[in-house]
């Protein structure tokens, strides 16, 4: 059963997000010749050609640890949005986020139950699927800015405040530790992935105090094991929020360099 809440994203949103994500500031432009840095975008994946380029990394990442995969729609979804971090044009991160619909979300084949009692006690609910990340670029900070990317449009944008994730049993640990993510179902297999799956849940609300505490201070790191320190600071993420209000659709959008090397030890 569906609650009152369930999120439409109107082509309006969609087109603002892919202005907010499109193109670097000139400022921030200025940062592309250091030669210690990486710079990468993060955009939503609009055109067929971006999701393409998606598809083909996700059904890379999943084969090479023996999942299957389906290639992402050709056009968009009303009720997903696929963001895609790409470094020269060259796609090297994804996720999507799934907001809830009269047609649910993938989690409901499994844990209908537990998605249902969250809706019932009046909760928005939404889903993180399809996350890949190119092995030649597994960096702490462009998975935090992707996740943080995706935080931003689904909780400060729609209004969700709560998200459900599906893995594999042995990453349940690191989702608990990086993210504060906590086990709500328990294992089944998921056909989608031919392999078991756990159902995790994620208050946005504590992720909001984390970044509250911890965004942009990479310093943290040291001390605080979490993906936290790596996010944007509240002040980079107001100004995203900034540049999402209707007034600054076409204003320019954001990148964050990133500094390597920083291996990801998932």
């Amino acid at each position: 059963m569906l609650s009152n809440s369930t999120i439409g994203l109107s082509p309006e949103v969609h087109r603002a997000l892919h202005s907010m994500l499109q193109s670097p500031s000139q400022s921030e432009d200025l940062h592309r010749c250091e030669i210690s840095q990486r710079l990468f975008n993060i955009r939503s994946a609009d055109s067929s050609g971006q999701r393409s380029s998606a598809s083909i990394l996700i059904n890379r990442m999943y084969a090479s640890r023996g999942y299957p995969s389906k290639p992402l729609p050709d056009d968009p979804q009303p009720s997903r949005v696929t963001l895609v971090a790409s470094e020269h044009e060259s796609t090297v991160g994804t996720i999507t986020v799934g907001f809830d619909s009269p047609d649910g979300l993938h989690v409901d084949a499994l844990f209908a139950e537990q998605a249902n009692s969250l809706r019932d006690a009046g909760h928005a609910i939404c889903e993180f699927t399809t996350l890949a990340m190119d092995n030649a670029v597994r960096s702490r900070r462009v998975l935090a800015s992707l996740f943080h990317s995706a935080y931003i449009y689904a909780h400060r944008v729609m209004d969700a405040d709560n998200l459900l994730i599906e893995v594999n049993p042995r990453h349940v640990s690191y989702y608990r530790r990086m993210l504060g993510f906590e086990v709500i179902g328990p294992q089944r297999f998921n056909p989608r992935v031919n392999a078991p799956a756990v159902l995790l849940c994620l208050d946005f609300s504590y992720a909001r105090e984390q970044i509250a505490r911890f965004g942009g201070k990479p310093e943290c790191g040291k001390n605080e094991r979490s993906l936290y320190p790596d996010f944007f600071s509240p002040t980079e993420e107001a100004g995203i929020m900034t540049r999402l209000k209707p007034a600054h659709f076409n204003q320019q959008a954001f990148s964050r360099r990133v500094h390597f090397p920083a291996l990801l030890q998932a």
